[in-house]
Protein backbone atom coordinates (compact mmCIF):
# COMPACT_ATOMS: atom_id res chain seq x y z
CA UNK A 1 0.00 0.00 0.00
CA UNK A 2 1.29 3.17 -1.19
CA UNK A 3 1.03 6.11 1.84
CA UNK A 4 -0.04 9.57 0.50
CA UNK A 5 2.75 12.45 1.70
CA UNK A 6 1.93 15.61 2.35
CA UNK A 7 4.06 18.04 0.90
CA UNK A 8 3.89 21.42 3.25
CA UNK A 9 3.57 24.89 1.07
CA UNK A 10 6.88 26.89 -0.04
CA UNK A 11 7.27 29.59 2.32
CA UNK A 12 8.34 32.95 0.79
CA UNK A 13 9.91 36.27 3.11
CA UNK A 14 7.26 38.47 0.64
CA UNK A 15 4.23 36.50 2.36
CA UNK A 16 4.99 37.54 5.16
CA UNK A 17 4.61 41.56 4.75
CA UNK A 18 1.46 42.23 6.08
CA UNK A 19 3.62 41.27 9.74
CA UNK A 20 5.47 43.97 9.37
CA UNK A 21 4.28 46.03 12.41
CA UNK A 22 4.13 43.17 14.84
CA UNK A 23 7.47 41.89 13.62
CA UNK A 24 8.70 45.29 14.71
CA UNK A 25 7.65 45.53 17.98
CA UNK A 26 8.59 41.61 18.56
CA UNK A 27 11.86 42.63 17.26
CA UNK A 28 12.26 45.47 19.63
CA UNK A 29 10.85 43.77 22.86
CA UNK A 30 13.78 41.20 22.12
CA UNK A 31 16.95 43.92 21.64
CA UNK A 32 15.25 45.77 24.86
CA UNK A 33 15.08 42.36 26.60
CA UNK A 34 18.88 42.14 26.07
CA UNK A 35 19.50 45.60 26.43
CA UNK A 36 17.93 46.12 30.00
CA UNK A 37 20.96 42.93 31.03
CA UNK A 38 23.22 45.74 30.83
CA UNK A 39 21.29 48.97 32.34
CA UNK A 40 22.07 50.14 35.93
CA UNK A 41 18.54 50.99 37.80
CA UNK A 42 19.40 54.75 36.51
CA UNK A 43 20.07 54.07 33.03
CA UNK A 44 16.33 52.14 32.36
CA UNK A 45 15.67 55.09 31.29
CA UNK A 46 16.97 54.34 28.22
CA UNK A 47 14.83 50.74 28.17
CA UNK A 48 11.87 53.33 28.67
CA UNK A 49 12.19 55.64 25.95
CA UNK A 50 13.16 53.11 23.53
CA UNK A 51 10.04 50.48 24.21
CA UNK A 52 7.79 53.76 23.26
CA UNK A 53 9.74 54.43 20.31
CA UNK A 54 9.20 51.13 18.97
CA UNK A 55 5.33 51.38 20.01
CA UNK A 56 5.42 54.61 17.57
CA UNK A 57 7.37 53.28 14.79
CA UNK A 58 5.07 50.10 14.72
CA UNK A 59 2.24 52.52 14.57
CA UNK A 60 4.05 54.22 11.96
CA UNK A 61 4.40 51.49 9.88
CA UNK A 62 0.83 50.62 9.72
CA UNK A 63 0.17 54.24 9.39
CA UNK A 64 2.09 54.44 6.21
CA UNK A 65 0.89 50.85 5.13
CA UNK A 66 4.51 49.50 5.21
CA UNK A 67 3.58 45.65 4.43
CA UNK A 68 0.59 45.82 2.90
CA UNK A 69 -2.72 44.19 3.47
CA UNK A 70 -3.35 40.72 3.04
CA UNK A 71 -3.32 37.54 4.50
CA UNK A 72 -0.43 34.86 6.05
CA UNK A 73 -0.61 31.48 5.88
CA UNK A 74 -3.69 30.78 4.21
CA UNK A 75 -6.23 33.31 6.12
CA UNK A 76 -4.30 32.14 9.63
CA UNK A 77 -3.42 36.05 9.97
CA UNK A 78 -5.44 39.02 8.14
CA UNK A 79 -4.17 42.18 7.81
CA UNK A 80 -6.94 44.51 6.91
CA UNK A 81 -8.49 47.84 7.28
CA UNK A 82 -10.19 47.38 10.49
CA UNK A 83 -7.06 45.65 12.10
CA UNK A 84 -4.45 48.81 10.51
CA UNK A 85 -7.48 50.75 12.31
CA UNK A 86 -7.51 48.85 15.91
CA UNK A 87 -3.61 48.35 15.32
CA UNK A 88 -2.82 52.20 15.27
CA UNK A 89 -4.55 53.40 18.12
CA UNK A 90 -3.70 49.90 20.26
CA UNK A 91 -0.10 51.18 19.75
CA UNK A 92 -0.57 55.03 19.82
CA UNK A 93 -2.67 54.21 23.40
CA UNK A 94 0.02 51.99 25.04
CA UNK A 95 2.65 54.53 24.00
CA UNK A 96 0.34 56.68 25.64
CA UNK A 97 -0.02 54.35 28.43
CA UNK A 98 3.58 53.51 29.23
CA UNK A 99 4.22 57.05 28.80
CA UNK A 100 2.71 57.47 32.62
CA UNK A 101 4.89 54.74 34.08
CA UNK A 102 8.42 56.02 34.34
CA UNK A 103 8.63 58.89 37.26
CA UNK A 104 5.10 56.96 39.24
CA UNK A 105 6.89 53.65 39.15
CA UNK A 106 11.11 54.79 39.78
CA UNK A 107 10.22 56.77 42.83
CA UNK A 108 8.70 53.73 44.22
CA UNK A 109 11.26 51.34 43.39
CA UNK A 110 9.21 49.53 41.31
CA UNK A 111 10.39 50.00 37.48
CA UNK A 112 12.65 47.40 35.70
CA UNK A 113 13.00 46.61 32.27
CA UNK A 114 10.90 43.39 31.92
CA UNK A 115 8.29 46.05 32.41
CA UNK A 116 8.69 47.84 29.22
CA UNK A 117 9.30 44.05 27.70
CA UNK A 118 6.34 42.94 28.83
CA UNK A 119 3.91 45.73 27.66
CA UNK A 120 5.58 45.18 24.12
CA UNK A 121 4.86 41.40 24.00
CA UNK A 122 0.82 42.08 25.35
CA UNK A 123 0.43 44.71 22.78
CA UNK A 124 1.73 42.10 20.04
CA UNK A 125 -0.84 39.98 21.77
CA UNK A 126 -3.31 42.54 20.95
CA UNK A 127 -2.26 42.88 17.31
CA UNK A 128 -2.42 38.95 16.72
CA UNK A 129 -6.00 39.45 18.09
CA UNK A 130 -7.17 41.95 15.87
CA UNK A 131 -5.88 40.21 12.79
CA UNK A 132 -6.99 36.24 13.58
CA UNK A 133 -8.93 34.94 11.01
CA UNK A 134 -8.55 31.61 12.94
CA UNK A 135 -9.18 30.03 16.04
CA UNK A 136 -5.73 29.39 16.71
CA UNK A 137 -4.79 32.67 16.20
CA UNK A 138 -7.18 34.13 18.34
CA UNK A 139 -6.29 31.93 20.94
CA UNK A 140 -2.30 32.63 20.03
CA UNK A 141 -2.82 36.41 20.73
CA UNK A 142 -5.52 36.25 23.78
CA UNK A 143 -3.44 33.88 26.20
CA UNK A 144 -0.40 36.22 24.75
CA UNK A 145 -2.25 39.74 26.04
CA UNK A 146 -3.43 37.97 29.03
CA UNK A 147 0.07 36.26 30.44
CA UNK A 148 1.78 39.11 30.34
CA UNK A 149 -1.15 41.30 31.89
CA UNK A 150 -1.21 38.62 34.83
CA UNK A 151 2.98 39.71 35.51
CA UNK A 152 2.38 43.18 35.24
CA UNK A 153 -0.53 43.24 37.83
CA UNK A 154 1.95 42.41 40.40
CA UNK A 155 4.81 44.08 39.31
CA UNK A 156 4.78 45.62 43.29
CA UNK A 157 5.57 41.82 44.60
CA UNK A 158 5.74 43.44 47.83
CA UNK A 159 2.14 44.69 48.06
CA UNK A 160 -0.37 42.28 49.42
CA UNK A 161 -3.04 44.44 47.49
CA UNK A 162 -1.22 43.46 44.06
CA UNK A 163 -1.03 40.22 45.06
CA UNK A 164 -4.56 39.70 45.92
CA UNK A 165 -5.09 41.63 42.46
CA UNK A 166 -3.02 39.63 40.57
CA UNK A 167 -4.46 36.29 42.12
CA UNK A 168 -7.87 37.44 41.08
CA UNK A 169 -7.45 38.41 38.05
CA UNK A 170 -4.77 35.30 37.52
CA UNK A 171 -8.06 32.67 38.28
CA UNK A 172 -10.32 34.58 36.55
CA UNK A 173 -8.86 35.35 33.54
CA UNK A 174 -8.18 31.58 33.51
CA UNK A 175 -11.70 30.53 33.88
CA UNK A 176 -12.73 32.91 31.04
CA UNK A 177 -10.11 31.57 29.15
CA UNK A 178 -11.49 27.60 29.52
CA UNK A 179 -15.08 29.22 28.98
CA UNK A 180 -13.92 30.67 25.85
CA UNK A 181 -11.54 27.57 24.86
CA UNK A 182 -14.68 24.91 25.21
CA UNK A 183 -17.06 27.44 23.07
CA UNK A 184 -14.58 27.30 20.36
CA UNK A 185 -14.10 23.38 20.39
CA UNK A 186 -17.68 23.06 20.64
CA UNK A 187 -17.93 25.51 17.48
CA UNK A 188 -15.09 23.38 16.04
CA UNK A 189 -17.28 20.23 16.60
CA UNK A 190 -20.34 21.46 14.69
CA UNK A 191 -18.64 23.23 11.55
CA UNK A 192 -15.35 20.67 11.55
CA UNK A 193 -13.16 23.69 10.75
CA UNK A 194 -11.42 26.55 12.47
CA UNK A 195 -11.00 28.85 9.81
CA UNK A 196 -13.44 32.04 10.49
CA UNK A 197 -14.70 32.38 6.89
CA UNK A 198 -14.91 28.29 6.93
CA UNK A 199 -17.31 28.69 10.11
CA UNK A 200 -18.97 31.24 8.60
CA UNK A 201 -20.07 29.62 5.67
CA UNK A 202 -20.80 26.43 7.62
CA UNK A 203 -22.91 28.01 10.07
CA UNK A 204 -25.41 29.38 7.62
CA UNK A 205 -26.03 25.93 6.42
CA UNK A 206 -25.93 23.62 9.65
CA UNK A 207 -29.16 22.11 10.82
CA UNK A 208 -30.18 19.82 13.72
CA UNK A 209 -28.09 18.48 16.07
CA UNK A 210 -24.97 20.43 15.13
CA UNK A 211 -27.16 23.82 14.86
CA UNK A 212 -27.93 22.68 18.69
CA UNK A 213 -23.80 22.06 19.70
CA UNK A 214 -23.33 25.21 17.38
CA UNK A 215 -25.49 27.38 18.95
CA UNK A 216 -24.22 26.20 22.60
CA UNK A 217 -20.76 27.27 21.73
CA UNK A 218 -22.03 30.39 20.59
CA UNK A 219 -23.03 31.12 24.20
CA UNK A 220 -19.91 29.99 25.70
CA UNK A 221 -18.21 32.27 23.33
CA UNK A 222 -20.58 34.81 24.05
CA UNK A 223 -19.51 34.51 27.96
CA UNK A 224 -16.00 34.43 27.11
CA UNK A 225 -16.04 37.26 25.46
CA UNK A 226 -17.99 39.06 28.32
CA UNK A 227 -15.42 37.84 31.04
CA UNK A 228 -12.34 39.42 29.18
CA UNK A 229 -14.88 42.86 28.01
CA UNK A 230 -15.45 43.00 32.09
CA UNK A 231 -19.03 42.72 31.73
CA UNK A 232 -21.80 42.17 33.73
CA UNK A 233 -22.41 39.92 35.23
CA UNK A 234 -18.16 38.39 34.64
CA UNK A 235 -17.11 42.04 36.00
CA UNK A 236 -15.80 40.60 39.52
CA UNK A 237 -12.30 40.62 38.44
CA UNK A 238 -12.32 44.47 37.41
CA UNK A 239 -12.57 46.47 40.50
CA UNK A 240 -9.92 44.84 42.48
CA UNK A 241 -7.38 44.30 39.89
CA UNK A 242 -7.26 47.70 39.33
CA UNK A 243 -7.42 48.83 42.64
CA UNK A 244 -4.25 46.63 43.14
CA UNK A 245 -2.12 47.23 40.37
CA UNK A 246 0.09 50.15 40.39
CA UNK A 247 -1.74 53.08 38.59
CA UNK A 248 -0.09 53.01 35.43
CA UNK A 249 -0.73 49.39 35.01
CA UNK A 250 -3.88 50.00 35.96
CA UNK A 251 -4.13 52.60 32.69
CA UNK A 252 -2.31 49.79 30.35
CA UNK A 253 -4.86 47.44 31.29
CA UNK A 254 -7.54 49.54 31.10
CA UNK A 255 -6.95 51.46 27.97
CA UNK A 256 -5.50 49.19 25.00
CA UNK A 257 -6.70 45.53 25.76
CA UNK A 258 -10.33 46.91 24.78
CA UNK A 259 -9.56 47.55 21.58
CA UNK A 260 -8.35 44.14 21.12
CA UNK A 261 -11.29 42.89 23.20
CA UNK A 262 -13.26 44.47 20.00
CA UNK A 263 -11.48 43.14 17.63
CA UNK A 264 -12.11 39.44 18.63
CA UNK A 265 -15.75 40.15 19.32
CA UNK A 266 -15.74 41.30 15.84
CA UNK A 267 -13.76 38.66 14.30
CA UNK A 268 -15.99 36.28 16.35
CA UNK A 269 -19.28 37.48 16.10
CA UNK A 270 -19.65 39.03 12.60
CA UNK A 271 -16.26 36.71 10.91
CA UNK A 272 -17.53 33.84 12.12
CA UNK A 273 -21.16 33.69 13.98
CA UNK A 274 -22.33 36.02 11.51
CA UNK A 275 -25.35 33.99 10.28
CA UNK A 276 -26.28 33.23 13.82
CA UNK A 277 -26.64 37.30 14.77
CA UNK A 278 -30.43 36.78 16.07
CA UNK A 279 -28.97 35.01 18.75
CA UNK A 280 -25.79 36.24 19.75
CA UNK A 281 -27.39 39.97 19.24
CA UNK A 282 -29.75 39.45 21.80
CA UNK A 283 -27.21 38.13 24.36
CA UNK A 284 -25.17 40.74 23.70
CA UNK A 285 -28.27 43.39 24.23
CA UNK A 286 -28.57 41.71 27.40
CA UNK A 287 -24.97 41.91 28.52
CA UNK A 288 -25.48 45.39 27.86
CA UNK A 289 -28.41 46.14 29.80
CA UNK A 290 -26.82 44.19 32.85
CA UNK A 291 -23.58 46.20 32.61
CA UNK A 292 -25.48 49.46 32.12
CA UNK A 293 -27.67 49.07 35.54
CA UNK A 294 -24.53 47.05 37.71
CA UNK A 295 -22.07 49.39 36.46
CA UNK A 296 -23.32 52.74 37.34
CA UNK A 297 -25.74 51.79 40.16
CA UNK A 298 -22.32 50.36 42.17
CA UNK A 299 -20.07 53.24 41.13
CA UNK A 300 -22.70 55.52 42.57
CA UNK A 301 -21.06 54.16 46.26
CA UNK A 302 -17.52 54.01 45.95
CA UNK A 303 -15.26 56.78 47.52
CA UNK A 304 -11.89 55.22 45.83
CA UNK A 305 -11.58 56.66 42.66
CA UNK A 306 -9.59 53.90 40.55
CA UNK A 307 -12.56 51.55 42.01
CA UNK A 308 -15.17 54.11 40.65
CA UNK A 309 -13.60 54.23 37.51
CA UNK A 310 -13.22 50.32 37.12
CA UNK A 311 -17.41 50.16 37.77
CA UNK A 312 -17.63 52.92 35.17
CA UNK A 313 -15.78 50.59 33.07
CA UNK A 314 -18.22 48.02 33.44
CA UNK A 315 -21.05 50.56 32.25
CA UNK A 316 -18.98 51.98 29.89
CA UNK A 317 -18.37 48.30 28.18
CA UNK A 318 -22.70 47.77 28.26
CA UNK A 319 -22.47 51.66 26.08
CA UNK A 320 -19.99 49.56 23.76
CA UNK A 321 -21.85 46.39 23.01
CA UNK A 322 -24.68 48.44 22.00
CA UNK A 323 -22.70 49.11 19.38
CA UNK A 324 -22.07 45.59 18.86
CA UNK A 325 -25.58 44.63 19.12
CA UNK A 326 -26.54 46.64 16.39
CA UNK A 327 -24.47 44.71 14.22
CA UNK A 328 -23.66 45.98 10.48
CA UNK A 329 -21.63 48.19 9.29
CA UNK A 330 -23.13 51.40 11.13
CA UNK A 331 -23.23 49.43 14.73
CA UNK A 332 -19.64 48.20 14.54
CA UNK A 333 -18.05 51.84 13.38
CA UNK A 334 -20.35 53.12 16.39
CA UNK A 335 -18.43 50.20 18.55
CA UNK A 336 -14.69 50.92 17.43
CA UNK A 337 -15.45 54.78 17.93
CA UNK A 338 -16.90 54.40 21.43
CA UNK A 339 -14.01 51.96 22.50
CA UNK A 340 -11.10 54.42 20.83
CA UNK A 341 -12.90 57.24 22.70
CA UNK A 342 -13.58 55.09 26.04
CA UNK A 343 -9.32 53.97 25.67
CA UNK A 344 -8.40 57.53 24.92
CA UNK A 345 -10.50 58.85 28.03
CA UNK A 346 -9.70 55.85 30.93
CA UNK A 347 -6.13 56.82 29.69
CA UNK A 348 -6.70 60.61 31.10
CA UNK A 349 -8.98 59.42 34.15
CA UNK A 350 -6.29 57.32 35.58
CA UNK A 351 -3.59 59.28 34.11
CA UNK A 352 -4.96 62.16 36.48
CA UNK A 353 -4.59 59.93 39.98
CA UNK A 354 -0.66 59.36 38.57
CA UNK A 355 -0.24 63.47 38.10
CA UNK A 356 -1.32 63.98 41.97
CA UNK A 357 0.18 60.92 43.64
CA UNK A 358 3.36 60.71 44.82
CA UNK A 359 5.60 57.94 47.21
CA UNK A 360 3.23 57.08 49.79
CA UNK A 361 0.81 58.35 48.56
CA UNK A 362 -1.75 57.19 46.12
CA UNK A 363 -4.16 60.34 45.57
CA UNK A 364 -6.83 57.62 44.46
CA UNK A 365 -9.68 58.96 46.76
CA UNK A 366 -12.26 61.52 45.66
CA UNK A 367 -11.66 63.00 48.08
CA UNK A 368 -7.87 63.56 47.46
CA UNK A 369 -9.09 65.91 44.93
CA UNK A 370 -10.63 68.11 47.16
CA UNK A 371 -10.53 72.02 46.67
CA UNK A 372 -7.89 71.26 43.60
CA UNK A 373 -9.26 74.42 41.51
CA UNK A 374 -7.70 76.36 44.29
CA UNK A 375 -4.07 74.70 44.36
CA UNK A 376 -3.61 74.36 40.34
CA UNK A 377 -6.71 76.09 38.11
CA UNK A 378 -4.77 74.49 34.95
CA UNK A 379 -4.72 70.84 35.93
CA UNK A 380 -8.43 70.89 37.75
CA UNK A 381 -9.84 72.08 34.19
CA UNK A 382 -7.78 69.08 32.75
CA UNK A 383 -9.63 66.55 35.05
CA UNK A 384 -12.86 68.40 34.24
CA UNK A 385 -12.55 67.74 30.56
CA UNK A 386 -11.52 63.94 31.49
CA UNK A 387 -14.56 63.76 34.07
CA UNK A 388 -17.31 65.77 31.65
CA UNK A 389 -15.99 63.24 28.60
CA UNK A 390 -16.57 60.38 30.84
CA UNK A 391 -20.24 61.50 31.83
CA UNK A 392 -21.26 62.15 27.48
CA UNK A 393 -21.29 66.08 28.18
CA UNK A 394 -21.35 67.86 25.10
CA UNK A 395 -18.96 68.60 23.39
CA UNK A 396 -16.17 66.22 24.45
CA UNK A 397 -15.36 63.32 22.53
CA UNK A 398 -17.55 60.82 24.83
CA UNK A 399 -20.89 63.03 23.91
CA UNK A 400 -20.36 62.05 20.35
CA UNK A 401 -19.14 58.20 21.12
CA UNK A 402 -22.36 57.91 23.32
CA UNK A 403 -25.26 59.17 20.62
CA UNK A 404 -23.06 56.91 17.93
CA UNK A 405 -23.77 54.03 20.06
CA UNK A 406 -27.12 54.59 20.71
CA UNK A 407 -27.97 55.88 16.86
CA UNK A 408 -26.97 52.32 16.14
CA UNK A 409 -28.55 50.41 18.76
CA UNK A 410 -32.13 52.72 17.49
CA UNK A 411 -31.56 51.80 13.83
CA UNK A 412 -30.99 48.11 14.53
CA UNK A 413 -34.75 47.78 16.18
CA UNK A 414 -33.54 47.74 20.02
CA UNK A 415 -35.18 51.24 21.13
CA UNK A 416 -35.79 49.42 24.68
CA UNK A 417 -31.89 48.97 24.74
CA UNK A 418 -31.77 52.66 23.95
CA UNK A 419 -33.80 53.78 26.72
CA UNK A 420 -32.13 51.84 29.20
CA UNK A 421 -28.67 53.46 28.00
CA UNK A 422 -30.17 56.68 28.55
CA UNK A 423 -31.60 56.36 32.16
CA UNK A 424 -28.45 55.28 33.30
CA UNK A 425 -26.47 57.22 31.03
CA UNK A 426 -27.98 59.91 33.33
CA UNK A 427 -27.30 58.04 36.95
CA UNK A 428 -24.08 57.67 35.97
CA UNK A 429 -23.62 61.49 34.90
CA UNK A 430 -24.07 61.77 38.66
CA UNK A 431 -20.56 60.05 40.12
CA UNK A 432 -18.54 62.20 37.51
CA UNK A 433 -19.99 65.39 38.40
CA UNK A 434 -19.32 64.86 41.93
CA UNK A 435 -15.19 64.90 41.13
CA UNK A 436 -15.68 68.03 39.37
CA UNK A 437 -17.83 69.36 42.66
CA UNK A 438 -14.97 68.41 45.23
CA UNK A 439 -12.43 70.26 43.12
CA UNK A 440 -14.04 73.57 42.47
CA UNK A 441 -16.49 73.76 45.57
CA UNK A 442 -14.86 71.42 48.71
CA UNK A 443 -12.11 72.50 50.99
CA UNK A 444 -9.19 70.33 51.45
CA UNK A 445 -9.22 67.55 53.87
CA UNK A 446 -5.64 66.66 55.31
CA UNK A 447 -2.43 67.54 53.70
CA UNK A 448 -3.41 68.67 49.68
CA UNK A 449 -2.34 66.86 46.94
CA UNK A 450 -0.47 68.94 44.30
CA UNK A 451 0.16 68.08 40.82
CA UNK A 452 3.75 66.61 39.85
CA UNK A 453 6.22 68.89 38.54
CA UNK A 454 7.43 66.69 36.53
CA UNK A 455 7.57 68.56 32.74
CA UNK A 456 7.25 65.13 30.34
CA UNK A 457 4.57 63.97 32.68
CA UNK A 458 2.23 67.44 32.86
CA UNK A 459 2.87 67.44 28.73
CA UNK A 460 1.52 63.97 28.38
CA UNK A 461 -1.45 64.52 30.71
CA UNK A 462 -2.43 68.06 28.96
CA UNK A 463 -2.29 66.04 25.75
CA UNK A 464 -4.50 63.18 26.76
CA UNK A 465 -6.97 65.37 28.44
CA UNK A 466 -6.85 67.86 25.70
CA UNK A 467 -7.77 65.53 22.54
CA UNK A 468 -10.87 64.68 24.52
CA UNK A 469 -11.87 68.32 23.49
CA UNK A 470 -10.05 68.58 20.03
CA UNK A 471 -11.33 65.37 19.28
CA UNK A 472 -14.92 66.29 20.32
CA UNK A 473 -14.97 69.08 18.39
CA UNK A 474 -13.63 67.21 15.78
CA UNK A 475 -14.59 63.98 15.83
CA UNK A 476 -16.29 64.07 12.26
CA UNK A 477 -13.27 62.31 10.40
CA UNK A 478 -12.43 59.90 13.45
CA UNK A 479 -16.20 58.71 13.10
CA UNK A 480 -15.45 58.51 9.19
CA UNK A 481 -12.14 56.20 9.36
CA UNK A 482 -14.32 53.81 11.65
CA UNK A 483 -16.92 53.69 9.25
CA UNK A 484 -14.56 53.14 5.65
CA UNK A 485 -12.75 49.76 7.97
CA UNK A 486 -16.42 47.92 7.69
CA UNK A 487 -17.66 49.90 4.58
CA UNK A 488 -17.14 46.24 2.91
CA UNK A 489 -19.41 44.30 5.58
Amino acid sequence: MTVATMTPPVRTFAEFAPLAPELVVVFGAFALLMLDLFLSDRQRIVTQSLGIATLLVAALTVALGIGGQGEVMEGVFIRDTVSDVLKFTILVVAALAASYSWSYMRERGLYRGEMMVLMLFATVGMMLLVSAGNLTMLYLGLELLALCSYALVVTDRDSPQASEAGMKYFVLGSLASGLLLYGLSLVYGATGTLALDGIREAAASVSGEDHTLLLTGMVFVVVGVAFKFGAAPFHMWLPDTYHGAPTPITIFIGSAPKLAAFGMAFRLFEGGLGPMQEYWQLLVGVLAAASLAVGNVVALAQTNLKRMLAYSTVSHVGFLFLGIAGGGTDGFAAAMFYTISYAIMSAAAFGAIVMLSRQGFEADRIDDFRGLNARSPWMAFLVLITMASLAGVPPFLGFWAKVAVLRAVVEADMLWLAIVAIVFAVIGAFYYLRVIKVMYFDEPVGEPASPRRGTALRVVFTVNALALLVLGLAWSPVMDWCQQAFATL
